[in-house]
C-alpha cells in the first residue's frame, strides 16, 4: 500500500514539474514571437491535459491496472471522441492547425499580410491568431475571419506596411518626375 502511495506521489511530481516546465516554455516563446497571451494561455492548457492523461494512464499501467486494460480504457475513449468530432472534422482540423500555427506561423499580430487565394482577396493586418481561425483587418475596415486549416493549405505573403508602400510610390513618382525634368 505504502509503494502505491509512493509511485502516485512519484507520478503527480513528475506531473507538477514537467507541466510548470512546458507552461513557462511555451509562455516564453509567446513572448519572444509576440502571440497574444488568451491563444498562450489556450496552448499551455491543451498541453498540460495532455500532459495529465498520459500521466494518469502512465500511473495506471504503474499501480497494476494492466497495460491491456489501460490501453482498451485510452483507445474506447479516444474511439468515443473520434466519433464525436467525426461530424465537425473541419474543427478538430483547425485545432490541430492552430497548435501548429502557434509554433511555426512566421508573421506576428500587427503585420500585414496577404493570403493567396484565386476566389477572394484576401489581405490585411494580422489582427489576432486565435485556436480556430485568424482575424485580418482589411484596409477598408472589414475583418476576415480565415480557417486556421486553410492557411497551412495556401501560401501566405508578408507584406510591406501601407506607409512604406505609399512613401515608395512617392518617391518613384519623384524619380519619374525628375527623369522627365532632365
Amino acid at each position: 500500500m505504502m509503494t502505491n502511495i509512493l509511485i502516485v506521489i512519484l507520478y503527480l511530481t513528475g506531473f507538477a514539474f514537467i507541466q510548470r516546465r512546458l507552461t513557462k516554455g511555451v509562455r516564453e516563446y509567446g513572448q519572444l514571437k509576440h502571440i497574444n497571451t488568451a491563444r498562450v494561455s489556450l496552448v499551455s492548457k491543451f498541453i498540460t491535459i495532455l500532459l495529465f492523461f498520459l500521466t494518469l494512464s502512465l500511473m495506471a499501467i504503474s499501480l497494476g491496472l494492466g497495460y491491456q486494460d489501460v490501453s482498451l480504457f485510452v483507445s474506447s475513449a479516444f474511439a468515443v471522441l473520434g466519433v464525436a468530432l467525426f461530424a465537425q472534422w473541419s474543427i478538430l482540423s483547425n485545432l490541430t492547425a492552430g497548435i501548429l500555427i502557434f509554433f511555426v506561423f512566421p508573421y506576428k499580430v500587427g503585420e500585414r499580410i496577404r493570403i493567396v487565394d484565386a476566389d477572394e482577396d484576401i489581405s490585411g493586418i494580422l489582427q489576432e491568431v486565435a485556436l480556430f481561425h485568424l482575424l485580418i483587418k482589411r484596409d477598408n475596415g472589414d475583418t476576415i475571419t480565415y480557417p486556421n486549416s486553410l492557411v497551412l493549405q495556401r501560401a501566405v505573403l508578408k507584406l510591406k506596411p501601407q506607409q512604406t508602400q505609399a512613401a515608395e510610390l512617392i518617391k518613384t513618382q519623384q524619380v519619374e518626375e525628375e527623369h522627365r525634368q532632365a
